[in-house]
């Protein structure tokens, strides 16, 4: 709670600055971008293909280049750079703007989304329009919506067919308090870490598993140090392609609908890519070994979170309208 307090404040503080940075005029805009993935993932390759559109319909009055890796720091530490236009661009997982935009906690409720073409129909419709005007006020501009899978729960121990199989087990969790509860509502400690701590905290015992989708799993080679996944899908989460509001405001009306319109066809082309990666990461994990296990019965999963979505309604009382109107899109 500390934590998240803390970011609030930052992020309240600084909104000024992030609509004041003077990042570049629009006729020479110069613009950074961060992105945690390495090289020839799906995600990287989108957003590559984003900034370069851009740079070609803009006559580069907009061009820009794509920091991979992280290199440009953390998750959290470049959220906060995007709100004061220290960087311009980034694609971002909506699990960690959570602990700045409270509506975005929303995605991260367990068993929100049926599936994740579920997901896709709801974050492209009213419910996307909504979250991305309460990023905006935080400084971030939201422009198109990426997939990052449904995820699952992996473990150096054993498969997990019931929430009593989480019992004691510490997991690797992202930062957000949602996710903490999650993971002790089944019974297991939550860790909160970031992703590049998480191979040697498996491999030395430090954490006993940790939660993602296929191709993350696969990349990080976390199916080398924890051989057991076991398919939950509790999360199913959204990620965005998003600009600072400064260096927004900076762009002409013209060249504002080129770069939304490059950063919805960057989605499609993520999205398409996203498909392949999963399956193929899919299928070379579960060829080297790994035990494998579809959970027959989600049920005891999915009742064991009425106490998080308890909590998160009422620390949140803007979620249950949110809730609702996910639940209604078919």
């Amino acid at each position: 709670m500390i934590k998240k307090t803390v970011i609030q404040k930052v992020s309240g503080a600084i909104l000024v600055a992030a609509t004041a940075a003077a990042v570049s005029t629009s006729a020479n805009a110069e613009w950074k971008g961060w992105n945690i993935h390495n090289p020839g993932y799906p995600v990287t390759t989108a957003l590559e293909s984003f900034i370069d559109d851009v740079e070609a319909k803009t006559d580069g009055r907009v061009a820009g280049r794509v920091y991979n890796g992280a290199v440009l720091g953390n998750q959290a530490d470049s959220i906060q750079m995007l709100q004061i236009g220290a960087i311009q661009f980034a694609e971002f997982n909506l699990g960690p703007i959570g602990a700045i935009v409270p509506e975005a906690n929303v995605v991260s409720l367990p068993f929100i989304f049926k599936s994740v073409d579920h997901m896709h129909r709801v974050m492209d419709g009213p419910v996307g329009d909504e979250l991305s005007a309460a990023m905006e006020k935080h400084g971030i501009k939201s422009l198109a919506w990426y997939d990052s899978g449904a995820r699952s729960f992996y473990n150096t121990e054993k498969p997990i067919e019931a929430p009593s199989d989480l019992d004691g087990m510490k997991f690797r969790v992202m930062n957000n308090e949602l996710y903490v509860g999650m993971v002790e509502a089944l019974g297991g400690n939550a860790t909160p870490m970031a992703y590049a701590e998480i191979y040697q905290s498996l491999k030395t015992g430090v954490v006993d598993g940790a939660e993602n989708n296929w191709p993350s799993y696969e990349s990080s080679n976390h199916f080398e140090v924890a051989g057991y996944y076991s398919l939950t899908e509790h999360l199913i989460l959204p990620e965005c392609v998003c600009v600072s509001v400064g260096a927004w405001n900076q762009l002409s009306a013209d060249d504002q609908v080129i770069v939304k319109k490059a950063a919805r066809e960057s989605a499609e082309l993520q999205r398409k890519l996203w498909a392949e990666r999963d399956k193929s990461s899919r299928e070379k994990v579960l060829a080297s070994g790994v035990v494998f296990n579809e959970i027959s019965n989600k049920a005891p999963f999915q009742n064991a979170m009425k106490v998080v979505y308890e909590k998160a309604f009422q620390d949140n009382p803007t979620l249950k309208p949110l809730v609702e109107k996910i639940q209604s899109v078919d």
